[in-house]
This record gives C-alpha cells, structure tokens and sequence, in this order.
C-alpha cells in the first residue's frame, strides 16, 4: 500500500470566510518532539524546587506578557475561531485571572500538604519514626489546547497554569485551528521565563495537526501526565496510549457531557415561559460550543410543559445563527443535528434563523418521550453545538429513573421553586453521581474560575472523576505525596524543616 502524502503546513482559517491566512506552520519532526520532550525533563528539577515567591511571581509575568499582546492577540483570536470580540477579550480576562490566581495558590503554599509526624522513641510496644510528608509535582506535562477555548482552555490555559504552578515543565500541542493565537501566547510564556531566569525547557509548544505529534508526546517515557480537553474519542485514544506505556501515566480528559436540566414542576407551573426563553439563550450562546452546553431538558409532561415548549420554540426560532470554530466542527455539528431529525420518535420543534455565511450553526431543539430516550443510545450522546433534546417523562419515578440511565456529565441542574424541595430531595444523591456540579436555578454554560469549583465528573465527562480542571484544585493532578522518614534536618525539603522556613500551614500529628 502506498504510503498517505503528507500534509501541507499548517495555516490559520477563517470559519467565517473558509479562507486561510497568516504564516505557515510546520509539521513539528521528530527531533523537535524529542528536543522539547529532553529539553522538559533536564529543567524539572531546577524548576520543581523554585522557592514560592519565584513561581508565583513566574505566573504573574505570564499573565502580564498576555496582557502586553494587546489588540494584536484578541484580533488574532477572532479571525481563527470567528468568535466575536467581546467574548475573546473575557477570556482573556479569564486566562490572566486564573494565572494570578494559582500565583496566590503556590504563595500561600498549602498545595503542599506539610505533614508532620514526629517520632516517638518511647512508644510501646514499637516505637514510631519520625514520618514527613509533602507533595512534589509529578514531572513534565502534555497539555493539549482546546478547539473551543483557544486562550482559557489551549497554550496558557487553565491545565497549563495549574501544571506550572505544582512544578511541572509544561510542553503544549498547539490546537490547528488557532496556530497564530497559540504561538502568541507561547512567545508570552517564553518572555516570562526569561524574566524569571528559569530554563528554557520549563515550557514549549509544538503547533502541528497530524495524530502522531499528540500520540508520540503522550507516549514520550519522559512526559508523567497529560492534561487534555477535547472529543470523546481523541481522550479515549490517548488514555489508551498511556495506559499501554512502560510507565502508564495518568490523563486528565475532560470530554462529552450533554449536561441534563430537570425542570421541577413547581418551578415549570410558575414560570415556564422565562425558563423557555433564557434556556434558549444558554443553548444559543457562542454556537453551542461550550462542554457545558445544555443538551437535554427533562420535565413531566403536561400544559406547563408546553408552555415551555412554546416560549422555547419562539426565542429559538429568531435566534440568529453564529460561525463555529472549524468547518470540521460544523460539519459534525450537522451530521449530528440530521442523525435526531432520523430517529424514530423524535420531533423537530424549532429551528434557529438561516444565515448567509459559511460554517453558520442553525439551532435545533427536539422532543422525545422517555421511553423512546431511554431505547435509542444515540439520543443520549452528544450533538457539540446549539442542539438540545427534551424529554417528557410521565411521573417523578420515571424520571428518576431516566437519571439513572445516564453516564457521567459536567453538569446537571434543577431548576426548582421552593414548592419543589420534597421533590427534588432523592433526585440529588442520583445527580450526586452522575455530575461533578450540581446547579439550582442557573445554566451550566458559565464557569466560574474559583477556589470551591468543580469542572469534572464521571466517565466520559472526563478520564478522572476524582479531578477539576478548573478552579484551584485542579493543581492536585499533577502533584503525588513523598513521606520522608528520619531524613535529617538538613536534607529535607524547606516546607518539612523544624523551623518552617516557608511559614506554611502544616498538621503536626494531624493538627493543623
């Protein structure tokens, strides 16, 4: 069989025209995979015992670097996603506030988790040693920037800055479809580590769009975790790929979640109308191209849900088209929306306005009964976009039992009254389960970078249910405990000396 011609270089498109511009890029080559992968593993150990104030400060320049992009970055941003500006300038807000953010993390230090257990020679029968413990990064990290979210979520988002801020050199696979915005952000990165005086390898990027440059980092024995938003199936790949390694490495893959909303009759009965039209600008909003888009709506069957119905049907069928990221995504986006207009049972309610551009989403809603959600496996899988399916279930034991019936999500929300408490109390340990975040009362489609946020859940909303890839918890991915036992004072490491030099927080015989 002959052998695939290789690709052309990469260059940046314009979803709104179809049309490519600026530079090309390279398909990164094996050397270079290996220089970056060499080049990460020889600065880990400088960079993993950087005292505190170093690292914050570190994080701080890279937000201030971004900063300094200025115009240049938010224009650039927009003409490869065909995102409005608005939305490029937030997240860019949003990218600058999670590194300052982690910055105070890594100062205030208890990220290291300092546990002192100090010996008891005296103890009987057996005496006990002398038994420290803290937290040490993991070593460098794969991150892999996302389609959807090419500043918060791609080279200096979220997985970068929580992997930098436990230590861990950073190497990013540049997502193709925003290569310029990418190395933008990577020369940033790059000027901060000069300021800081710390070693090159401490962060790279590869911008590339063939399979084997993620598959051959992840596979790298140098490379000790991986940190990636994107398909169900590209997750999957590269779980399998670490696993299957000499070393199997963990990765943290946040992937497909369809976030169900659960309309509670109290809640239905006394507004249907407002939850039908603000529904429909959560489902209608950047095209639908949020992981915590809501994909499907669940309710009891009745006159308030076709109030619902109605007033949803009516915001969406004036609801204006948006340009999605990639023509790739649009067309899957299609295939998806056409696949529900095939199933047996399913109804077309509404469709959004048609525009005259190129990659344009139509919004789609549909309904379908439970019993016929609850047969078809591909009513419950998700359409990435401004699709959404809703369920009419006939009593609260079939819709619990629906709930049951569905995998892991980001999300799952109940909009309810206070009416609807007794109702919603043995629905909650079922969303327990099935959700990293549970809402009441909101849509899932804001994220709120924070301290007590949950961006995670169980399989396939991601790889590891037991992470967040947003909020500041999201640093523990990429940490793993070391106890040290009787080491002497001058060996171990600052957060663990007799005198505290780093004035962390530590629990001494489990007493903070």
């Amino acid at each position: 069989m002959a052998e695939a011609a290789p690709k052309a270089d990469l260059r940046a498109l314009n979803p709104a025209t179809n049309e490519h511009f600026g530079p090309s890029f390279p398909e990164p080559s094996a050397a270079q995979i290996e220089a970056a992968c060499a080049a990460a593993a020889a600065a880990f150990d400088i960079y993993r015992e950087t005292d505190l104030e170093t690292r914050a400060a570190f994080l701080e320049a890279i937000a201030a670097e971004i900063e300094a992009l200025g115009d240049e970055l938010i224009q650039t941003a927009m003409a490869e996603t065909g995102l409005p500006q608005a939305r490029i300038t937030g997240e860019r807000g949003r990218t600058c506030g999670q590194l300052r953010l982690f910055a105070q993390v890594v100062r205030r230090g208890d990220w290291i988790g300092a546990r002192i257990d100090p010996a008891l020679p005296e103890r009987t029968p057996l005496p006990r040693a002398d038994l420290r413990q803290r937290f040490i990064p993991l070593g460098p990290v794969v991150v892999f920037g996302a389609s959807n979210f090419p500043l918060a979520f791609s080279t200096g988002g979220g997985d970068t800055a929580s992997a930098l801020a436990a230590g861990c050199p950073v190497i990013v696979k540049g997502h193709s479809a925003h290569p310029n915005t990418g190395a933008m952000v990577g020369s940033a990165i790059d000027k901060a580590i000069k300021t800081a005086g710390l070693p090159a390898g401490v962060f790279s990027i590869l911008i590339g769009q063939q399979r084997t440059l993620g598959a051959g980092l992840v596979a790298d024995p140098r490379v000790k975790a991986v940190g990636f938003t994107g398909s169900r199936a590209g997750g999957v790949a590269f779980m399998r790929i670490a696993a299957e390694r000499r070393e199997p490495i963990p990765v943290f893959a946040e992937m497909s979640s369809i976030n169900p909303v659960v309309l509670m009759p109290a809640a239905l009965a006394a507004r249907a109308e407002a939850l039908g039209t603000a529904f429909v600008g959560s489902l209608t909003m950047g095209a639908g191209q949020f992981c915590t888009n809501p994909g499907l709506i669940f309710a009891l069957e009745g006159p308030d849900l076709d109030r619902f119905e109605a007033a949803a049907v009516a915001a969406l069928t004036v609801a204006p088209p948006h340009v999605m990221l990639t023509p790739g995504i649009f067309g899957a986006y299609e295939q998806g929306v056409n696949q529900l207009l095939d199933r047996d049972g399913v109804k077309l309610l509404a469709r959004g306005c048609v525009g005259d551009g190129v990659n344009q989403a139509v919004g789609a809603l549909f309904s379908v009964d439970a019993e016929t959600f609850q047969r078809d496996e591909v009513l419950s899988h998700e359409v990435f976009g401004s699709s959404s399916l809703i369920v009419r279930v006939k009593d609260a034991a079939q819709l619990a039992t629906v709930l049951e019936s569905l995998e892991g999500q980001l999300t799952a929300t109940l909009q309810m009254d206070p009416a609807d408490v007794e109702a919603a109390r043995p629905l909650l340990p079922i969303l327990e389960r099935k959700a990293g975040r549970v809402l009441a009362n909101g849509w899932p489609t804001g994220v709120e970078v924070s301290h007590a946020m949950v961006h995670g859940g169980p399989f396939p909303a991601t790889s590891d249910p037991r992470s967040t890839s947003v909020g500041t918890r999201a640093i523990e991915r990429f940490l793993r405990p070391v106890c040290y036992q009787d080491i002497p004072d001058a060996l171990l490491p600052a957060a663990l000396k007799a005198d505290n030099p780093l004035g962390v927080r530590r629990a001494i015989d489990g007493v903070l």
